[in-house]
């Protein structure tokens, strides 16, 4: 690291678990963030802000003026821009050190196997269960731990399957596709700013955990949040061994 590196990420490297090894492992890293909304705004910034070497960011939407709620990657001036081209411009506000790949479409079928199996660890930022369904298929395919995060009205959830473990769960064994519930999406239900910047903090928060090799990460544990309650619990998540996805062989 230049000199330069070196203060600005001085911080974290005088966190004995983090140090200079593991701020070379965040600056080496590629990590794919599916959904520049209210989860992979605050996700991206944190990112960005600490340093992650290429951050690639797929999503195929434009900026709207109902985004801008809680939406902070992007400002009033980027209403009917790509998502990915406003969150290139804020991002490299924040850290030019840090390369932003701007995907402006859906990744889906080989698009998605091929960026998934480029990166170091997969962000799940999306809003709908067939993208997440798709997501967490590819990173089993590919062996890349996914952190996935979700939320509506006041609820959110955030949960690591790390795809590289034997005994991890993947999104699959948790929210088995065929008994997925109704979709409850925010544009109907609405949704509470803040709890965005929450779930999507707390998802770059482990990704930089599971980058490091630091610490507990919630693989194995869904943490569910209550922000009207101001309440966090945790359950246990297992893997399901007749799972139509990762009890299958790569």
């Amino acid at each position: 690291m230049t000199d330069d590196e070196l203060l600005r990420y001085s911080r974290h490297i005088l966190l004995p678990e983090v140090g200079i090894e593991g701020q070379e492992a965040i600056r080496a890293a590629r990590v794919l963030i599916v959904g520049a909304g209210g989860l992979g705004s605050p996700a991206a910034l944190y990112l960005a802000a600490a340093g992650t070497g290429t951050l690639v960011i797929a999503d195929g939407d434009t900026v709207d003026l109902t985004n801008l709620q809680r939406q902070v990657l992007h400002a009033a001036e980027a209403v009917g821009d790509r998502k990915v081209d406003s969150a290139r411009r804020t991002l490299a506000r924040i850290n030019p050190q840090t390369r932003v790949v701007a995907l402006g479409e859906r990744l889906e079928g080989a698009r998605l196997d091929e960026e998934v199996a480029a990166a170091d660890l997969v962000l799940d930022c999306s809003d709908n269960f067939p993208t997440r369904h798709a997501i967490n298929r590819a990173c089993f395919r590919a062996a890349r731990p996914l952190v996935s995060g979700a939320g509506v009205r006041f609820d959110g959830q955030v949960s690591v399957f790390d795809l590289r473990r034997a005994d991890s769960p993947c999104y699959e064994c948790v929210f088995p596709e065929d008994a997925t519930p109704e979709e409850v999406r925010c544009a109907i239900m609405g949704v509470f700013a803040p709890l965005t910047g929450i779930v999507g903090t707390l998802q770059a928060a482990e990704a930089l955990k599971v980058l490091t090799g630091i610490g507990e990460t919630l693989c194995g544990r869904l943490l569910i949040i209550d922000s009207l309650a101001a309440g966090f619990r945790t359950v246990r998540v297992r893997r399901d061994p007749a799972c139509r996805v990762c009890s299958q062989p790569r």
